[in-house]
């Protein structure tokens, strides 16, 4: 019988020019997939795309539950979907894995069918499922061992607010060959990507760059990226004078954005919670310098400066873009194809030692998917 791993996810791309959605996670699957040409990995999603449907993806199969975020009865509708569609592989497939993006209700079903079945499961935490109230914490009860945390941040996150180490690190990486050869100036002065959303910080990102203004007038700015907070955002840039100095792209294809941080000095991350900003790591690689508030891994990083606060944060991308000396170079930190290993490792060894171990709660829910 065909060896399988299936990955759990949220959402996925409705098909390959779909770059916006997660790339972060297309980069592992694709690697993955090519590290592993004989496994079918298949990729169930539950809430996008939108409709329900099976197709393929760069040689990958995707089954869509087209979910919608709906909640109530059709939610368990569709978690009864997922049971069934989970039988199914097992019945074509030798099921060697379960991987769930996140620890949500894509954790929550890849747990009980694991546990039914005897399959191994992880659960990869890739950022604000390590807060404080994810209720599906408590409904799965893990105990660490089956946990992979994307950062040492995250391992210190989850252990605060639920008790609980992950064993297994896999850090976020990126794919290095998705960057095209650039030998042009640097004429962004500063940049941002990401989702417009509260918890991303993006009015402090302005107070930043009128601030800097002071020292550069004709500062250039680029902020790409689109959500609830544009609006606001656009009328905050109007009102103090900034709409010479700050460009709001909207989404943008994801080449689209690796080609305009190697054309910038400064990569802004103003976040107040993130698990691994992989667009950091894409920006350190593009040759800029990174300043954020958070700080992902133990060790230092190259280029990677952390801001104590919004003052702090000013002055380290003064100084930066006030010297005319200084170099912008690539930095790799980490490669998605060890990644892409580590994973796999947990899978294909009886005692998986990829990862050095991170220096049960209780759950009356019962959900019948037979």
């Amino acid at each position: 019988m065909r060896k399988a791993l299936i990955i759990l996810t949220p959402a996925f791309p409705k098909d390959e020019g779909d770059s916006t959605w997660l790339p972060d996670r297309q980069i592992f699957v694709r690697t993955l997939k090519k590290a592993h040409p004989d496994l079918n990995i298949i990729v169930l999603t539950f809430q996008y795309p939108l409709e329900s449907a099976e197709y393929m993806w760069n040689g990958i199969k995707v089954i869509a539950l087209g979910g919608k975020n709906k909640s109530g009865f059709y939610r368990r509708l569709m978690w009864l979907r997922a049971w069934r569609a989970l039988k199914k592989t097992r019945a074509t497939y030798d099921i060697i894995g379960l991987l769930s993006f996140w620890m949500d209700e894509c954790a929550f079903i890849a747990d009980k069918f694991a546990k039914k079945f005897s399959i191994k499961h992880y659960c990869w935490l890739l950022g604000q499922d390590a807060r404080p109230g994810n209720k599906y914490v408590y409904r799965i009860m893990p105990d660490g061992d089956n946990l992979v945390a994307l950062s040492d941040f995250l391992v210190g996150e989850f252990n605060r607010n639920y008790g609980v180490i992950p064993k297994h690190l896999a850090p976020g990486a990126i794919n290095p060959s998705l960057f095209k050869t650039y030998t042009g100036e640097r004429d962004i002065d500063v940049i941002a990507v990401g989702s417009l959303i509260k918890l991303k910080q993006y009015s402090v990102y302005i107070d930043v760059i009128q601030a800097l203004k002071c020292n550069i007038p004709q500062i250039n700015v680029i902020l790409c990226g689109t959500g609830p907070e544009m609006a606001p955002l656009k009328a905050k840039i109007n009102r103090l004078g900034l709409k010479d100095n700050i460009t709001l792209t909207g989404e943008l294809p994801h080449a689209d954005v690796l080609a305009l941080m190697q054309r910038a000095k400064v990569f802004l991350h103003t976040s107040k919670y993130e698990g691994f900003g992989i667009v950091c790591l894409e920006a350190l690689y593009a040759g800029a310098k990174v300043i954020s508030f958070v700080q992902s891994m133990n060790s230092k990083i190259p280029n990677w400066h952390i801001a104590g606060d919004v003052t702090d944060m000013t002055l380290i991308a003064k100084d930066v873009l006030l010297d005319k000396d200084l170099l912008y170079y690539p930095v790799l930190p980490y490669d998605i194809a060890d990644t892409a290993k580590i994973i796999m490792e947990l899978y294909t060894q009886q005692e998986a030692a990829i990862a050095p171990i991170r220096p049960a709660m209780a759950s009356n829910e019962r959900v019948d998917l037979k």
